[in-house]
């Protein structure tokens, strides 16, 4: 009962996180797994790793201005299920851990899994989703590069399974913090023995298997899914384990040589000369 007590004072911590808190967890996530890159790298990039990482984290500064707006919008959503009670969570009583681990496993599932599924199965939806793909030297602030119109389905995927599934903002805030440190360390150009990697992948997404989704073409694009956990994956035929040298990053339908270019970047969605077989 005192480890349970305990557990529920520290996600109660997470009901009212102040957003300095949220930027400072970014910093030390990034600020950790830089100094892992410079010290058991998996491929060593030539490239102005500054120049880089500056266009990445421009990405990152939109993704953060659609995250206070939507969390703005969200208040009153949290404040509905926990008034009206509505929501799976809401209708059962279970143990403390096993709400907590439900609704870790829904968000990851629904706003992750399904969601970055579609991402790259919806003609409309991988035009945005190219923004991500087209990194040709994947490294931790890859993660955080998404297109705007990317982030937001993403959101909107994440407030629908909110609403599903009854998830209090406690939770949910744990859950964001969680995917914080999986998208920097699974992005992150570090290469993790293997006889600890692929342990660790029978349950959850490590540095190997992400990289796989960013080979640069069909079969592996498509596969690897999960953000925290690979069980959807492997459940859903979705995932591969390879070896990490045959990987070459990027994506066969956009202009490698421009993948540091905003203005093309920010474009993609509406580039009539980037036909995939996903149009078809």
């Amino acid at each position: 009962m005192l480890v349970i007590g305990i557990m529920e004072q520290y996600i109660a911590f997470f009901e009212d996180l102040p957003a300095l808190y949220k930027l400072a967890w970014v910093v030390a996530c990034l600020g950790l797994v830089w100094t892992l890159e410079l010290v058991i790298p998996l491929v060593r990039h030539q490239y102005d790793k500054i120049k880089h990482d500056g266009v990445n984290l421009v990405f990152l500064s939109m993704s953060m201005v659609i995250n206070v707006l939507v969390g703005i919008a969200t208040v009153g959503v949290f404040y509905w299920i926990s008034t009206s009670k509505v929501g799976i969570l809401q209708w059962v009583e279970l143990p403390f851990w096993a709400e907590l681990l439900i609704a870790v496993m829904a968000l990851d599932f629904i706003a992750q899994y399904v969601a970055h599924y579609l991402l790259h199965r919806v003609a409309w939806m991988w035009k945005f989703h190219l923004v991500h793909h087209s990194d040709t030297k994947v490294d931790a602030t890859t993660g955080t590069r998404h297109h705007p119109g990317d982030y937001f389905i993403r959101e909107l995927f994440s407030i629908a399974t909110v609403i599903v599934f009854g998830i209090p903002v406690a939770f949910y805030v744990f859950y964001r913090i969680c995917t914080v440190f999986f998208t920097y360390i699974t992005h992150a150009n570090i290469e993790l023995p293997r006889w600890i990697d692929r342990p660790l992948s029978f349950i959850f997404v490590t540095p190997n298997v992400h990289k796989f989704h960013h080979h640069f073409e069909r079969p592996w694009t498509d596969t690897n899914f999960g953000n925290i956990f690979s069980i959807w994956d492997r459940l859903f035929g979705t995932f591969v384990y390879d070896d990490t040298k045959k990987i070459q990053y990027g994506v066969d339908v956009t202009d490698p040589l421009r993948d540091e270019d905003l203005r093309y970047q920010l474009g993609l969605p509406l580039n009539k000369s980037i036909k995939t077989d996903k149009d078809l």
